[in-house]
């Protein structure tokens, strides 16, 4: 067994792997770039390097750098993560000349398997049924529209060395099959180094389900059963659960032995996993395999109580499996969120910058521990005032759960979203909240198409499902009245100046134009030493009960005898004295008060923020890496201006109306804020 092993990789994945060796008495390297070097990963590793400049390409993607760090500190083996050179042929064949073991499969099955263009023509000469496409490079933007209307829209646009939604584009019509195209080259030689794009036909509501499979050097392969990634937006995925809701036990078995076939076929060892589209009648095909570990390998873990990483590192060093497809498990369910840094109600754009407040939910699973399960799980690479930075992908966090069945699994993962605390970057919460609730979500009726399908028009504050708008306005009432009751204990009042708690209050409800709502509430019997009372919302009560403190954002308690976790706060960007209310997925901002200020806040005049409609705005932190229009020119609305490269996406920004440009108030080059103008109409 190794003694010292490098982490090749950044952020969660390199602490995942971190925990497990430790577990297994190995010390551990991290490697870490300028925007890094204060990064989680490289405070639990046991020893860390520099390797360059905060872009990927300058640090992350530079194999020699990386083989320098593992001669450096005498590490005998590198863990590649997931991105960066994980599937990288070349890559894993340097380590191996260089006498260090990649955990990993070898160079050949990666060039084999991991080149979505060759692992096709395998697949089809071993016999796996492929969907129609052309499995070669395309070289230009016109023969990618002509070979697009030779299939027929839609067409999927995917880069060769692609992953994780980047370098990939459906396109519909001649228009996005050749913006779509140039996108996809510009996106892959940027994130992979490899800008080969392949075409294959689109299959509508399709079903994304992948195998997960383990070999050794043995020639021993295993399938861990499946993992449903159906739900993703923009080819990203937001959930994954395991097992699917939708195979069959004699389905799950065949596309499990067609996996392992296809494995054995390239002499596949380590982990890896084979994806396939399923149609409504079962009906599976090959789509491509990820010859890495996957981001949502946890769910894998939860059912089956395996350790994912520690199965690679003691297959790595030679080991053979310790278990036969028979003593693969299945136990109970379990789901994950991605929590990434973006805004859901700004079109799901990046958020990047310091977390203020970072405080996940209580866990009772951990990583690389295959005992305590059916718990709640957090796997996450940043730490409470650490940094966002733009230069690499969007996520903050996995929250996994794990239950007896899916529907104790939901209700598990809604919870530990209503205690999750984050602050100083938008999270995508709220959205994974009005996910989980969704009806057809919740009966398992859903494709690749569902967020696509059912959140056209983008995500919206009122598409979260209300389960009872009214108590948000409780809770508000509630923890006001505990601030007060604590006021008037105060000593030092002068006699007849007390503060009198009271029990009558007015909750204003904000809204950003203005038209704020005024709802009477009664907080009766409150008792301090349990922390309980009845709220009095029209003709609805509330008895709640909570002994968390008032500095505390996440709170929990009880209502009406039913277990409830949600989030309260002082203070919004607006309103020092106002109350930030949250509870799954739903937010409110309020003011609590006698009925006679509430009378007189509603003689205060509205104030309309300024009118920037002549401007456009950079909506997030990034790169701005093309500038389309000049002062002068004439813009029709829909017209591409800009275009903004923030956690290695492309962003294009489109004129919203006809017009001239005045001015161009940004250049090609610079780093932008959110909210910063780039180009002024007149």
């Amino acid at each position: 067994m190794f003694t010292k092993i490098l982490i090749a990789n950044r952020g969660e994945i390199a602490c995942r792997v971190i925990v497990t060796a430790r577990k297994m008495g190995i010390k551990t390297v991290a490697v870490y770039s300028d925007a890094d070097k204060d990064a989680r990963h490289v405070m639990l590793a046991d020893e860390a390097v520099n390797i360059g400049p905060a872009p990927s390409r300058d640090s992350y993607l530079q194999a020699e750098k990386i083989i320098a760090a593992c001669k450096q500190t005498g590490a005998q083996a590198v863990h590649p993560g997931y991105g960066f050179l994980s599937e990288n042929a070349q890559f894993s064949k340097r380590i191996e000349e260089e006498g260090i073991v990649f955990i990993g499969p070898k160079h050949y099955s990666i060039a084999a398997m991991g080149d979505k263009i060759e692992s096709k023509k395998l697949a089809g000469a071993a016999g796996v049924n492929c969907i129609p496409g052309v499995n070669d490079a395309i070289e230009t933007a016109e023969k990618a529209v002509e070979i697009a209307k030779g299939i027929g829209y839609p067409v999927m646009i995917k880069a060769s060395a692609g992953g994780g939604g980047k370098g990939l584009r459906v396109a519909f019509n001649d228009k996005e099959a050749l913006e779509g195209f140039t996108s996809c080259r510009n996106e892959a030689r940027n994130s992979f180094g490899d800008d080969r794009v392949f075409i294959e036909k689109f299959v509508e509501e399709p079903r994304h389900i992948e195998i997960q499979l383990i070999g050794d050097s043995q020639g021993n392969v295993l399938y861990l059963n499946e993992r449903e990634c159906s739900i993703q937006r923009r080819h990203q995925k937001v959930i994954e659960e395991a097992p699917s809701p939708f195979i069959s036990d004699k389905t799950r078995k065949a596309m499990g032995e067609q996996a392992v076939a296809l494995a054995k076929a390239v002499k596949y060892q380590s982990a890896g996993t084979v994806e396939f589209v399923v149609g409504k009648d079962q009906s599976f095909y090959f789509l491509e395999m990820n010859t890495r570990l996957q981001v949502e390998h946890p769910v894998t873990e939860a059912i089956t109580g395996l350790d994912l990483v520690e199965l690679m590192i003691r297959v790595a060093a030679g080991e053979a499996l310790p278990l036969t497809q028979a003593d693969v498990q299945r136990n109970g369910w379990a789901i994950e969120c991605r929590i990434n840094a973006e805004d859901p109600f700004r079109n799901f754009l990046p958020s990047t910058g310091r977390l203020v407040r970072f405080s996940p939910p209580v866990q009772t699973m951990w990583q690389g521990d295959t005992e305590h399960l059916y718990g709640v799980r957090v796997d996450t690479g940043v730490q409470e005032g650490g940094e966002i930075p733009m230069f690499y992908d969007s996520m903050i966090a996995k929250l996994i759960v794990h239950g007896k069945d899916r529907t104790e699994a939901i209700a598990k993962m809604r919870d530990a979203l209503n205690g999750f605390v984050i602050r100083g970057v938008s999270s995508n919460i709220p959205f994974q909240s009005a996910l989980l609730a969704h009806p057809k979500f919740m009966a398992g009726e859903f494709n690749t198409g569902f967020i696509a399908e059912q959140y056209a028009q983008g995500f919206k504050a009122e598409d979260v499902p209300h389960d009872d708008a009214s108590f948000l306005t409780a809770l508000a009432a509630f923890v006001r009245r505990k601030s007060r009751a604590r006021a008037a204990a105060m000593s030092g009042q002068l006699p007849g100046y007390g503060v009198d708690a009271g029990n009558g209050y007015v909750v204003v409800t904000l809204a950003p134009d203005g038209q704020h709502s005024y709802t009477p509430v009664h907080v009766d019997e409150f008792v301090g030493a349990t922390g309980s009372a009845r709220v009095r919302v029209g003709s609805t009560t509330y008895e709640i009960c909570s002994a968390s403190r008032l500095n505390d954002i996440a709170i929990s308690g009880t209502v009406n005898g039913k277990p409830f976790t949600a989030q309260v706060e002082r203070g919004t960007p607006k309103n020092p004295l106002a109350l930030r209310v949250q509870h799954n997925g739903t937010r409110i901002d309020v003011l609590v008060m006698t009925a006679r200020v509430a009378e007189l806040y509603a003689l205060m005049p509205y104030k309309a923020p300024p009118d920037l409609t002549r401007f456009v705005l950079s909506p997030m932190p990034g790169l701005l890496v093309e500038l389309a229009v000049s002062a002068g020119q004439k813009v029709q609305a829909g017209e591409r201006v800009a275009v903004i490269e923030a956690m290695k996406m492309e962003n294009v920004l489109f004129a919203a109306a006809d017009g001239v440009v005045g001015k161009v108030m940004a250049a090609k080059g610079e780093s932008l804020t959110v909210d910063q103008p780039i180009i002024e109409f007149v």
